[in-house]
């Protein structure tokens, strides 16, 4: 299953995911049975309009047993994302964020004693899983 979901595209990306793919959902589209030569072109065109368009952002995401979590992603504009295995736990990371920023763009959670110290698990500030 070949899911892909848009935010903030342009009409044409739309219309092109439409034309390959089932709108299930406003900007959400599916495809059960996707080769991979085919996701791999679809997402050739979505990055070459990318550079030229811009705006949004994209992901895409397949089963693929070789990955984290047991799938695939690819992001285009913001924000970017990883999978990551963390001692069995599969987190999506977003590399170059420290937990600060993301606190930051979240909200302040001082004078919240229910929210102390709470982080993705194993995050050191650098941008890298710890094993703490």
């Amino acid at each position: 299953m070949t899911v892909v979901v848009t935010r903030d595209v342009a009409p044409r990306f739309r219309g092109f995911l439409a034309s390959c793919m089932l709108e299930i959902a406003p900007g959400v589209y599916t495809a059960p049975r996707m080769t991979r030569g085919v996701r791999e072109r679809v997402w050739l065109v979505l990055e070459e309009w990318f550079g030229a368009v811009g705006g949004g952002g994209i992901v895409m995401t397949w089963a693929d047993a070789a990955q984290p979590g047991g799938q695939g992603i690819q992001t285009l504009g913001s924000p970017p994302r990883q999978l990551r295995d963390h001692e069995g736990v599969v987190l999506a990371w977003q590399p170059g964020q420290a937990p600060a920023q993301r606190e930051a763009e979240r909200g302040s959670t001082a004078g919240d004693p229910g929210r102390a110290g709470v982080g993705a698990p194993g995050e050191n500030g650098s941008g890298k899983l710890s094993d703490n």
